[in-house]
């Protein structure tokens, strides 16, 4: 294991002597600011587009964004497989300027709980004040208008929950500004839903906002590795979310479109426990979300108005029928759907994964016919072999159907497993643990007559 410190830079006058707090790190330095005193990796962009759009993001909100970049550096480029003793937890140390000191120094301790959570690494904040002549990141235009067009954020990532959401909001009359983050093929659907939407809501593209933040092997001299488990990707989208809600009035919502299934995501067996289990949208990480925006003083919460519903009630409830029922195969759901390709495939949904069982039970509830291109086709038309990819989830499923089933009153327990829910009422624990119950179900009722042998 080797500890890393990651620095970030403003530009070419941050020349500052950075004291590294463990001796024998790997230090890594990244420039933000370049020769135009425009930020870099996408960041400058986003402010761009959100400029055009008359939303003049805060200066904590971009600091916030560069935490969220350096994060996402070292999240990707340190291998989990070289850089840890045990295969998986990374110490990392992040250093980062910023315009308010004396405002993030008691966000610091939250932030490294929150990431430790998030990615199961040992993560450590350290802050710093911005160097004089880049005291201001980007010029404010005079000819900003007084109020962006806008009355909330969604996230929106070309998936299949998004897709609702977004559909939720403007059948409601609300002004979402739509914000997504691409990178590879399984955001290739986001400005196709965006051109969907349109159909029935009018023209997206000022509503919509892509952004693309993110580093290659090509930006770092001594980190050359890439690590593909991205669990620290919730950090980024929040961000720029939230940097987008800086700019819009005091009290704005960012809407976090989520079944209430993935969003709790349980571990499905013994095996899959502690930071192998994704948290981007558990409960305990949006309130600390919360809390963290109020210490920096971000006039924004993040909410999921679909924690209490599973995937297949959110379709049946879905304000657009007609809509979300001509489209709701374009949207993309996989976890990975470029591996298509092994099978000399174009890209498409493998049909195995979690999210695409939960998805494949989520349609056939809600409309009985899915439309959906699939690597696997069917899951009863043959035996799934259990000690391949294909077979894994749908064994898990399977087991914890069963394991309900048997003791109705596991759930209650099963929900704590991926972390606390002390921010919670009774009420509302009671509600995961009735939508985890009702989640199993549905994907259960897709998987039962699946035959699945080792």
């Amino acid at each position: 294991m080797r500890r890393h410190s990651f620095i970030a830079r403003l530009g070419p006058t941050d020349t500052a002597k950075v004291q590294v707090a463990q001796k024998g790190a790997v230090v890594t330095e990244i420039r933000f600011v370049d020769g135009q005193k425009k930020l870099g990796f996408g960041l400058g962009y986003l402010i761009d587009q959100l400029l055009r759009r008359d939303v003049c993001p805060s200066d904590a909100a971009i600091d916030l964004a560069v935490l969220a970049a350096l994060v996402t550096a070292a999240d990707t480029r340190l291998s989990r497989a070289t850089e840890s003793q045990d295969s998986w937890t990374r110490e990392i140390d992040l250093y980062i300027p910023v315009n308010d000191p004396a405002l993030w120094t008691g966000a610091t301790e939250l932030i490294e709980r929150m990431l430790n959570f998030l990615t199961g690494d040992r993560w450590r904040i350290f802050i710093r004040a911005r160097n004089k002549e880049n005291k201001k990141v980007f010029v404010r235009p005079n000819d900003l208008a007084l109020s962006a067009p806008f009355d909330c954020v969604c996230l929106f990532s070309g998936g299949l929950d998004s897709f609702v959401g977004a559909i939720d909001l403007l059948a409601a009359k609300r002004r979402p500004l739509l914000i997504s983050h691409y990178w590879d093929v399984s955001t290739s659907s986001q400005k196709l839903c965006a051109s969907r939407l349109a159909k029935g809501y009018g023209d997206m593209e000022p509503r919509h906002i892509r952004a693309r933040v993110g580093f290659t092997k090509n930006d770092f001299a001594k980190v050359a590795k890439s690590e593909p488990t991205q669990r620290g990707r919730s950090f980024l989208f929040f961000a720029l979310a939230a940097v987008a809600a800086s700019g819009l009035s005091a009290d704005t919502t960012v809407f976090v479109p989520e079944n209430g299934l993935i969003s709790l995501n349980v571990p499905l067996d013994p095996l899959r426990v502690g930071a192998w289990s994704t948290r981007t949208t558990h409960p305990f990480y949006m309130a600390r979300w919360n809390e963290l925006l109020a210490l920096l003083d971000i006039g924004a919460v993040l909410e999921n108005p679909y924690r209490f519903q599973t995937k297949g009630e959110m379709l049946a409830a879905c304000a657009n029928q007609v809509l979300l029922k001509r489209f709701v195969g374009e949207t993309i759901s996989c976890s990975s759907v470029s591996k298509a390709r092994y099978l000399k495939q174009s890209p498409r949904h493998c049909g195995f994964c979690v999210p695409c069982l939960i998805r494949r039970a989520s349609i056939e509830t809600a409309f009985g016919k899915d439309p959906t291109v699939y690597s696997l086709p069917s899951l009863t038309s043959r035996t799934i072999d259990a000690k391949k990819a294909e077979g894994e989830h749908i064994r898990s499923f399977q087991l914890i159907a069963t394991r309900l089933a048997r003791k109705p009153d596991l759930a209650p327990l099963l929900i704590r497993k991926p972390g606390p829910l002390s921010d919670y009422s009774d009420t509302e624990i009671a509600g995961y643990a009735a939508v985890f119950h009702r989640g199993i179900a549905e994907v259960e009722s897709l998987v039962n007559a699946t035959r699945v042998r080792p």
